[in-house]
Parts: structure tokens; C-alpha cells; sequence
């Protein structure tokens, strides 16, 4: 089975997606409505920003998520036996599998970026990423400091993301360099993603997702939250609301996804990270860009 998967929040770059405007009438009318929706022209900053414009994240979430639906709905035979998506990338595939409309999507990824932004000005956090460390060291580690820090992106063997206050973080980072990691390196980003100091965002999102419709899927969804396939449209919505403050299971999605079948991963969106992490699971997996 073909395996689709979309990127997250860092796979930006300046003029993703112009060759998809210029060249496809269908994308072009996807884009101007998502301006429309979004309240000013995002195709701008996405076609001729600045690295700035686009690494804050009320414009960098929309601009992946766009980049990637639209993308994807201009694939020939579209037709995905499962789907999955880092972080963010969750939202692009869900529309994908059909279990969100793509204006649908497109709201609530607007508000969770907002959310996600006014939660990272509550308290200064950050996040660090961690290479050469078992996952249960992590763990153990992050649960020994009294400030909040958490694991939070599982991304491949060896390479784990933590998240938590500013104070947590640096103490983690010191103790994992003093237990052996190769690199304990804290990351720009705006703040704490995937960790309880995103409640607030979590409060806030939680009633767009129950307000919006979520259909039955054409195919299964390998959640970050528990890396499980489901296509309960009920499981579904819970699990995207507890996607905020939960870890995203990327390694553990990977290898459920290759259990369960999958002969071949697609990466569908800016960029080549996931194709890289499906590799250092999984070696002789073929990958390719959509």
C-alpha cells in the first residue's frame, strides 16, 4: 500500500507553491479562496516574502497546510489506502482522506496557529532537539526536572524533540548532554509546541474542532497521538484536540504504517524532512516527493 504523508510546522520556504498558482487553474481558485478566508493576500508571503514573514506561525501553519492540499489535489489518481501527517501536517491529512473539507481544514488551521502564537506569550518557552539518546532515557530525564519539560516529537531512532519552560529545557538539555546525547540543542522556535503549556491553545481549539463536521474517511489516519489507525470520525476529533498538549509518535506512526502495509511513502508538501525520518526507520522503505 502507498503511504501519504504531510509535513509540518519548519518545511517552509519562500515560493512554495507559485508553480502550483502559475501553472494549474484549480490551484490558483484555491489559493485566492483561501486568501479570502484568511483575511489578506497569505499567497504573497508564501510566493515573495521573507524568511521572517513566514516563520511566524500564524503564517507559516496556513502556508504548509495550503501548500500541501493544494498539492495533493493536483496528484493524478489521488486515491490514498493511508495517510498521516506531522504535527500540523494531521490537518492536510485529514483532507486528504476526506475527513475534513479543505475550508473546513483551512479554518481550523488558522486558529490553531492563532492559538498556538497567544499561548507562546503567556510564558516564554522553547524547545531542543536531542540526538543519540535512547527515547526511555529522554523520558527518564525529563521526568527528574521539577520545571515542565516533556518529550514531544518522537521523530526517528536516535532524534527526539523536547518542549517545556525555558528553564526546563536548558536543565534537560544539560542532563542529556551529561548522560551521553550526541547534540542536546535548543531550536528557534516560538515556544513550547506538544507540551501542557499549550493548554490554553488546546481550550481554545478544542471548540472550533467540535464545531466543525468531521466526515467518515476513505481511508485510515495514523494519528500522532497514539500512532493508531482509525477512521471513527468521533476518535478522530478527540484525538486532533489532544494533539496540542500530546506527543507526536512520528517513529511509532512510521513503523505501525509499514506493519500495516505500506510499500512506499509519498511526502506531499514543502520540503524532504519526512521522506529523511521514514529512512532512518526504515532504510530500504522507498520514498519520494508528490
Amino acid at each position: 500500500m502507498k503511504a501519504y504523508v504531510f509535513p509540518g510546522q519548519g518545511a517552509q520556504f519562500v515560493g512554495m507553491g507559485k508553480d502550483l498558482y502559475e501553472q494549474n487553474a484549480e490551484a490558483k481558485a484555491m489559493f485566492e479562496k483561501a486568501n479570502e478566508i484568511i483575511g489578506f493576500r497569505i499567497t504573497d508571503l508564501m510566493f515573495d516574502g521573507t524568511d521572517e514573514d513566514l516563520k511566524q506561525t500564524k503564517v507559516t501553519q496556513p502556508a504548509i497546510f495550503l501548500h500541501s492540499v493544494i498539492l495533493a489535489k493536483t496528484i493524478s489518481d489521488f486515491k490514498p489506502e493511508m495517510v498521516a501527517g506531522h504535527s500540523l501536517g494531521e490537518f492536510s491529512a485529514l483532507v486528504a482522506n476526506g475527513t475534513l473539507s479543505f475550508e473546513d481544514a483551512f479554518k481550523l488551521v488558522i486558529a490553531r496557529a492563532n492559538a498556538m502564537q497567544k499561548a507562546c506569550e503567556i510564558r516564554p518557552s522553547t524547545m531542543a532537539a536531542i540526538l543519540g539518546l535512547e527515547d526511555e532515557k529522554v523520558e527518564e530525564i525529563c521526568a527528574s526536572i521539577s520545571e515542565i519539560v516533556v518529550a514531544a516529537n518522537y521523530n526517528c531512532p536516535g532524534q527526539l524533540v523536547i518542549s517545556g519552560s525555558i528553564e526546563g529545557v536548558n536543565e534537560a538539555c544539560a542532563k542529556m548532554t551529561e548522560a551521553g546525547a550526541k547534540r542536546a540543542l535548543v531550536l528557534n522556535v516560538g515556544g513550547a509546541f506538544h507540551s501542557p503549556l499549550m493548554e490554553p491553545a488546546r481550550v481554545e481549539l478544542e471548540a472550533a474542532i467540535k464545531a466543525t463536521t468531521f466526515n467518515v474517511p476513505t481511508c485510515p489516519v495514523y494519528q500522532n497521538v497514539n500512532a493508531k489507525p482509525t477512521s471513527d470520525p468521533v476518535v478522530i476529533q478527540a484525538n486532533l484536540i489532544a494533539q496540542l498538549t500530546g506527543a507526536v509518535r512520528w517513529t511509532q506512526t512510521v513503523k505501525a504504517m509499514i506493519a500495516d502495509g505500506a510499500s512506499s511513502f509519498t511526502e506531499v508538501g514543502p520540503g524532504t524532512v519526512l521522506q529523511g525520518l521514514v529512512k532512518k526507520v526504515d532504510r530500504q522503505m522507498p520514498t519520494a516527493s508528490a
